[in-house]
């Protein structure tokens, strides 16, 4: 009989260590909003964010967060796109004399073959006053990231690079 009562003493025990309150909810939703927004989904960190205050009201910490989501969601996109694309390695960039579009349809097809087209990127190029019309890249790279790629075209054309949501921007000077 003691046996038994001293196991259902520790099965009651136990349920309340592991039943999480209301404040620890909320923190768990707070956190799960900061993974979405590093991943580059805003739209989740928001919603993670409303649950966290759905627990508890009073958590500073996802209200903060909750504003600079909403204030901020384009340019966590960005980042996001930034990194992904950014990070793909190519194995080798080889051009001689190319223009800026040139340049940036050879990479966008590199960064296709070695994401397995997972990735598709949108390179846009701004050049109202047709600065770029003569600028030639020549590059002969291997194993690089994109993002030292995009760098290199940056500094051989003297163009700012911008990354959008749904694009990366290549601007004239």
């Amino acid at each position: 009989m003691k046996t038994l009562i001293f196991l259902i003493v520790m099965v009651c025990g136990s349920h309340s260590v592991f039943a999480e309150t209301p404040s620890e909810k909320a923190e768990a939703w707070y956190q799960k909003g900061l993974a979405a927004e590093k991943s580059g989904d805003p739209g989740t960190a928001i919603a993670a964010y409303k649950t966290a205050l759905k627990f508890h009201a009073g958590h500073a910490k996802a209200r903060f967060q909750l504003g600079e989501v909403k204030i901020n969601a384009g340019s966590i996109k960005a980042d996001a796109a930034e990194a992904k694309i950014g990070g793909v390695m190519i194995p080798a960039y080889q051009i001689e004399d190319a223009s800026v579009q040139e340049a940036l349809g050879l990479l966008a097809a590199l960064i296709e073959k070695q994401t397995k087209e997972e990735i598709t990127p949108n390179f846009v190029v701004e050049d109202p006053t047709k600065k770029l019309t003569d600028a030639k890249i020549t590059m002969n790279l291997k194993n690089v990231p994109v993002s030292a790629i995009l760098k290199y075209i940056h500094a051989q054309t003297h163009t700012k690079i911008r990354y959008d949501e749904h694009a990366v921007v290549i601007v004239a000077r």
